[in-house]
């Protein structure tokens, strides 16, 4: 199916007032806006062709807060703790990328990103303070490698420029992978944008804590709250070398680690520990095995426990079938059903 230039184009405003809400619409958009732009078939599929350009897995000392060396403590026993958790409110946030049309090889991205808070009230999860999610949509592309777009597509606010230079003054490569992972990234940074824009509402209104499924680094008002604990389920990064290492493996379902300091370039220093929250026998290392994160304040020493019996106590009911299960709370799943049925 080919383009033709100029065919039943429409004002930007109005476009901006009706933005495609399925990858089918998406891919009508650029038909009608770039000379040689194409279709893609099957573009939840075509995008996920292309690699995600993760970190390379490292493993690095910790910086200790808690002792001289890390090792392990014991919490709680997870089958006893049901129902014991403090948190009040859980975020998270989705994200989907397609690639729905390519010009002369150069993909065109459509990224939905998505985050919100539940609330428990009454031990049922509602929307917090009535806060609808946030949710954002829009097109991702390197106007260096795309030749006849006009000033008003670059000025698009729905439309994303993933071909600027890095700080190192470096282009992306033109090679369709370098440029999907560049939209990538920029949707990654566009989902933790609003996720952060939701953890620092909460921090600022409220006195309860708040699960955060991820890091809280980014936000220096998140990352300095007491309300805000960071759960991280994947593990690329690894604070353990040597025998720290060998005791962080060695940790047994309701064990956690000594806390440790993590600072991120670029980002905020906040307290850190790993949380074994299922059994591990039979199943890889980092089965079950969670990163907590939280402010560095004077108390964090004797709220560290209390947290990661909260962080085990949330681990029931399971996730199934979340492929997650063994590291995902509950609370963490029902927000994530909620946002797919919302956005």
């Amino acid at each position: 199916m080919g383009h033709r230039a100029g065919v039943n184009q429409r004002p930007f405003d109005e476009e901006a007032r009706n933005w495609p809400a399925s990858p089918h619409e998406a891919a009508k958009f650029f038909l009608d806006q770039l000379p040689g732009c194409e279709p893609v078939e099957g573009a939840r599929a075509e995008s996920e062709r292309y690699s995600h350009g993760e970190d390379v897995p490292v493993l690095l000392a910790p910086q200790m807060l808690e002792g001289e060396a890390l090792r392990a403590v014991h919490v709680a026993d997870p089958r006893t703790v049901r129902g014991e958790s403090g948190f009040a409110g859980f975020l998270d946030g989705t994200q989907d990328v397609r690639v729905v049309n390519h010009v002369y090889g150069v993909p065109i991205v459509w990224g939905v990103v998505s985050a919100a808070i539940r609330a428990r009230i009454n031990k049922r999860l509602v929307s917090w303070n009535s806060r609808a999610p946030i949710v954002k949509r829009n097109y991702y592309l390197p106007f260096r490698y795309v030749n006849g777009m006009r000033d008003a597509l670059k000025s698009h606010p729905n439309v994303v420029d993933t071909g600027r230079a890095s700080a190192s003054g470096d282009f992306p490569s033109r090679h369709p992978a370098a440029l999907m992972e560049a939209a990538i990234k920029r949707v990654q940074i566009d989902r933790e944008s609003i996720e952060t824009v939701l953890a620092e509402e909460w921090c600022a209104r409220e006195t309860s804590a708040l699960y955060v499924d991820g890091s809280i680094t980014a936000s220096k008002a998140v990352s300095t709250s007491p309300f805000a604990i960071g759960v991280v389920k994947t593990h690329r990064r690894l604070y353990a070398e040597g025998d720290a290492f060998r005791t962080l493996v060695g940790l047994r379902a309701g064990e956690r680690t000594t806390m440790f300091r993590v600072s991120p370039q670029s980002r905020f220093p906040v307290a850190s520990w790993y949380v074994r929250v299922r059994p591990a026998a039979g199943r890889d290392a980092l089965f079950g095995l969670v990163r907590a994160e939280a402010a560095i304040t004077g108390d964090i020493s004797d709220r560290v426990t209390e947290i990661s019996r909260w962080i085990i106590a949330e681990a029931s009911p399971l996730s199934l079938p979340d492929g997650r299960w063994d590291k995902m709370a509950y609370g963490i799943r029902e927000t994530e059903e909620f946002l797919r049925a919302t956005s």
